[in-house]
């Protein structure tokens, strides 16, 4: 059973289940796990592992359309470094700083590799789920895609490559990693949207996901797609960046769908741009009249 099939089953058995994270009683709640060998590649400085491991769990919040209000991580490692702990703590304290939320601590254990299992809360009394969408409507992303892609690249080149230019390219892909977390956007984009979610597993298997949601087809288009200029600073051919743009996943942008007449108004007053991407339709998920495989990150699984 992979990721997919294990959510699947959980979601059938768990009523708060199935959307980017849990809403009770206006409390958003949402939990992720991410490992030095699937997740931080080498080079991936503890810093970044704070910021991007609790960014993930604040995007989740981002994608409900709720304002975030705190976080925790459990840090595991082999041993404890203060240098290392004290970086990774200032980078989990420094994503909840760019989105208004405050990181209040969390718990340490010993592990075999480093590992962090972060949780984030948030608040909203009207969550946007992944179940609204209807024909007709636009669907969106925010900011830009393939930027994860292009980082492990150049991660590896860094490995790779050695001296300053493997320096230089670590560098970079410590920057690209460090996304920010889409809160602000979320809030001003939720009273429009219809249904959202975030892109960490890609935007081809997120539209599938959102058409399963809603009962709905998407038709976008790979000319209306807003690439990160970095992917094609690394891709070899067209194929390459098309792969990193719309499959890699892990770019935590919002996916999301909006009334054609209230996209004006998104995209003003949206802090992140806001690009129109494609339609909703009834059935079936393409780009550029060919069916879009339902394929993206997924732990465990590929």
């Amino acid at each position: 059973m992979d990721e997919r099939a294990a959510l699947s089953f959980l979601t059938d058995r768990l009523s708060h289940a199935g959307d980017d994270a849990a809403v009770v009683d206006g409390q958003v709640l949402t939990t992720d796990m991410l490992h030095e060998t699937t997740d931080f590649p080498a080079g991936t400085t503890r810093y970044t592992a704070g910021w991007r491991s609790v960014g993930a769990s604040l995007s989740d919040v981002a994608a409900m359309g709720a304002e975030a209000t705190a976080a925790v991580a459990v840090y595991a490692a082999p041993e404890f470094d203060d240098a290392d702990l004290g970086a990774f703590v200032a980078g989990a304290s420094e994503v909840c700083e760019a989105v208004g939320a405050e990181y209040v601590g969390g718990d340490l254990d010993e592990s075999r590799e480093f590992t962090a299992a972060t949780t984030a809360l948030g608040r909203t009394d009207d969550p946007v789920l992944r179940s609204g969408a209807n024909p007709g409507e636009r669907v969106c992303v925010t900011g830009t895609l393939g930027r994860t892609g292009a980082a492990l690249e150049l991660f590896e080149r860094g490995a790779a490559e050695g001296g300053d230019a493997g320096r230089d390219a670590v560098e970079r892909a410590n920057d690209l990693f460090r996304f920010e977390p889409r809160v602000e956007a979320g809030r001003t984009i939720a009273s429009h949207a219809t249904a959202m979610m975030d892109s960490s597993d890609g935007l081809a298997r997120s539209l599938h996901q959102l058409a399963e949601a809603s009962d709905c087809g998407f038709s976008v288009r790979w000319g209306a797609l807003p690439v990160d200029e970095a992917v094609r600073e690394v891709a070899e051919s067209e194929a390459e960046v098309r792969e990193r743009s719309v499959f890699f996943g892990e770019d935590f942008e919002l996916v999301f769908t909006v009334p054609e007449r209230d996209l004006p108004v998104v995209r003003e007053a949206s802090p992140t741009p806001v690009s129109v991407v494609g339609e909703v339709t009834a059935s079936g998920v393409e780009m550029d009249g060919e069916t879009l495989p339902d394929r993206g990150y997924t732990h465990g699984g590929g």
